[in-house]
């Protein structure tokens, strides 16, 4: 069983491909992905599922170990540069969720809040 996390990850770079394929490769689909962009997302979904730090996983950006290959890593770059300021509008939870979670795990080690005040 994989954790809500990983489960809200995979949601989120979903909607962001969805956003991206609409915008440049299939904007007439109504909800479908283009072949180039299924690909992208399987591989993600893929790699997400692979990670070595599981539930402790970082955002993928703040990794310090890179499993995506070049290419691919190229192509989820140029869809997180578009879809990613948009998600404040289109999907407010997921953004801010995907955003907590870069601050909060990072380079596979979870980083604990502070529950006493200083």
């Amino acid at each position: 069983m994989t954790s809500r996390r990983v489960r809200r990850e995979k949601k989120t770079i979903g909607v962001m491909v969805a956003m991206y394929c609409r915008a440049h490769h299939c904007p007439g689909e109504a909800g479908g992905l283009c072949r180039q962009c299924r690909d992208l997302l399987a591989y993600a979904e893929a790699r997400i599922d692979r990670c070595v730090f599981r539930d402790s996983k970082p955002a993928c950006n703040r990794c310090r170990v890179h499993c995506y290959g070049r290419q691919m890593r190229d192509e989820v770059r140029s869809v997180m540069r578009f879809a990613g300021p948009r998600m404040m509008g289109a999907h407010p939870v997921l953004a801010v969720m995907h955003l907590a979670d870069g601050f909060r795990y990072r380079g596979g080690e979870r980083r604990e809040t502070r529950t006493t005040p200083r």
